[in-house]
């Protein structure tokens, strides 16, 4: 069996029992920094000296397979340095190995820097996106891929681009666009900074240190009238969108249903 196990994302009193009963016992540890395992299992006074497997980004195509084998036989206790396995760390090709070769999964809960920043944000949890790190290269055009997703959205990182991160945000989605920075989350220097994106982006102007989560706004579903929605598609197609595709698209922008705008443009057009 793989048991995937979250591990405390900056406070050490968040190591569940599960957790702890399970390092306690644990026979195979894989790992994405089997030294972070070493330390955590110390802080806790863990004596057990289970067998240590290096699991990381550069390794773990190569390695899941043999884990997941290795699993058929005994339990495999699955860590990365903080937080949930496969959530943008280590974990999702062993999982989708042990899966296709009918190894169990199972996994023990805790600590999400995902989940936790979302809550405390202030914007709105019934529905959100969890993104990812954000590319090093080319983000405004990556940030205006999105610019009409609805959902709350998550990000994360890295402190020392987080305000040119923050800017190309202000230019891809509006300066107004609401933001929530949550740094060193369970921390004792945790903050949560809420603004607009160009508010944030000359805070952090110079960086930021410890671990960062961005939390953005879903965009504002426009509104309009069917006669109005009928004109905007009539538009996209004289400058050559076709006239399903051009329905398509004003739907979405506006919540209106496709069938009548396809249909009243289809109309106005035969007139």
């Amino acid at each position: 069996m793989i048991i995937l196990a979250a591990t405390p994302i900056g406070n050490l009193g968040d190591a569940s029992k599960r957790l702890i009963e399970a390092l306690t016992n644990a026979e195979t540890i894989a790992s994405e920094d089997t030294r972070t395992t070493i330390h955590l299992m110390r802080a806790l006074g863990i004596e057990n000296r289970p067998r240590l497997i290096a699991l990381h980004e550069h390794n773990e195509s190569q390695k899941a397979a043999e884990i997941a084998e290795l699993a058929r036989e005994s339990d495999v206790l699955v860590l990365s340095d903080a937080g949930m396995p496969a959530i943008s760390d280590p974990g999702f090709p062993l999982v989708a190995a042990a899966a296709a070769a009918g190894v169990t999964v199972t996994a023990i809960p805790g600590p999400s820097a995902v989940l936790t920043a979302l809550a405390v944000s202030g914007l709105p949890t019934d529905r959100f996106s969890f993104e990812g790190f954000l590319p090093r290269k080319s983000r405004v055009a990556y940030f205006t891929a999105l610019v009409r997703e609805q959902r709350t959205m998550v990000f994360f990182e890295s402190p020392n681009r987080l305000g040119d991160a923050l800017a190309d945000l202000a230019t891809a989605l509006g300066d107004d666009r609401r933001v929530v920075v949550c740094r060193e989350l369970t921390k004792l220097h945790e903050e949560v900074k809420r603004g607009t994106a160009r508010e944030l982006a000359d805070y952090f102007a110079e960086g930021a240190r410890g671990e960062i989560c961005i939390v953005v706004e879903g965009a504002v579903p426009a509104t309009s009238d069917l006669p109005t929605g009928i004109e905007q598609v009539l538009k996209l197609v004289t400058e050559g969108s076709r006239l399903k595709e051009a329905a398509a698209e004003v739907a979405e922008e506006t919540g209106l249903s496709k069938r009548d705008l396809y249909e009243g443009a289809l109309a106005a057009r035969a007139r």
